[in-house]
């Protein structure tokens, strides 16, 4: 049984952060603090990233005093107006209403709310009181991903039910002066905030067809990507060895992945990733034998919204669907795990 994406719609916040500043900013404020920041800077220049979107104005950075409370009240207040606008989007573009809605599935993994974010805007949307919930936490950058093949195997589990999938990543509040570890310093490089929403359902016809997808994860690796947790809040993980351990073991996924799926590389026409970093992107590209400058998608996306962590991948299909590129694609995002999330999907004309 065939899932449709009927709408799709991406979001971002309102505070506009552009590189150049967000450097100087980071190398008034981490400069004093940590004695290697001048040998980073050059990666604000390498990212690949020209500008990025935040819930907190560039002020709000200035005070490192931020506290775990602080810190998740910006996330889940501007992650709620997020998930409001997203929603919206998404059902304007499929012409359903929220009171039709029948499943929300929300994806998030950057702050804690409890009732979770779709509760939150449940009034001010207007879903139906016996609309199922299904929040989905901790996936990271493949929460995307992970979300859709959720998403569509819901949609097939209730023949016609409309699913709306909601993802939401507010990273910026994370940003830490405290811990002055490496991790730190790349994330202020590499991370911004949005938010995307998709309408399935088994009903109907759309530009836009999936399948459930797959997920694969490797042994001992934990250590590679996640948060960790202290009385100021989160703190990134994010290991340098990401771009070479998808360069060594990401074709292998691939195929076994595949293979799960009874498909094989030659069925697909091109990728959708999700672009972690400028090196991932390139790593990507070398392990899957793709003419450099294939993902280029990516990092048009990269370059204008940075890394928003699970919805950054739901861009690139966004911009996919908006340049007309037609055929059949293989998405793929990498997140904790450390672990790998692929969705088979056709866009036709």
């Amino acid at each position: 049984m065939t899932v449709m994406l009927h709408g799709l719609a991406t979001v971002l916040p309102p505070h506009d952060l552009p590189q150049d500043l967000v450097q100087a900013r980071a190398e008034k404020i981490l400069g004093p603090r940590y004695p290697q920041f001048a040998r980073l800077l050059t990666t604000f220049s390498q990212s690949g990233i020209e500008r990025r979107r935040s819930v907190a104005p560039l002020e709000w950075f200035d005070d490192a005093a931020h506290g775990w409370e602080e810190r998740n009240r910006i996330w889940h207040d501007g992650c709620a107006a997020m998930v409001r606008d997203a929603a919206s989007a998404a059902l304007d573009d499929a012409g359903w209403t929220a009171k039709t809605v029948d499943v929300v599935v929300t994806v998030t993994s950057t702050g804690i709310a409890t009732p979770t974010l779709e509760a939150v805007v449940w009034s001010d949307m207007g879903f139906r009181q016996d609309v199922m919930r299904v929040p989905v936490f901790g996936l990271g950058c493949a929460g995307g991903a992970s979300g859709l093949s959720i998403a569509a195997q819901l949609a097939k589990g209730r023949p016609g039910a409309r699913v709306l999938l909601i993802v939401v990543e507010a990273c910026t509040p994370s940003f830490r002066t405290d811990r002055l570890q490496k991790s730190d310093i790349i994330a202020t490089v590499l991370f911004g905030d949005g938010a995307a929403a998709a309408c399935l359902s088994t009903d109907g016809a759309a530009a836009i067809t999936l399948d459930a997808g797959v997920q694969h994860i490797w042994p001992d690796t934990l250590e590679i990507m996640g948060w960790d947790v202290d009385d100021s809040g989160l703190g990134v993980i994010f290991d340098r060895s990401i771009p070479a351990f998808a360069m060594a073991h990401m074709a292998g996924a691939v195929d076994a992945a595949l293979t799960a799926m009874g498909r094989t590389r030659a069925e697909f026409d091109g990728m959708i990733c999700h672009p972690g970093g400028a090196k991932v992107i390139t790593a990507l590209e070398t392990a899957l034998d793709l003419p450099d400058g294939t993902l280029d998608l990516e990092r048009e996306v990269l370059r204008d919204h940075g890394n928003m962590s699970a919805p950054t991948v739901m861009f690139v299909l966004d911009a996919a669907r908006k340049a007309g590129r037609t055929g059949r694609f293989l998405m793929m995002a990498l997140g904790p795990g450390f672990s790998a999330s692929f969705v088979p999907l056709e866009i036709s004309a």
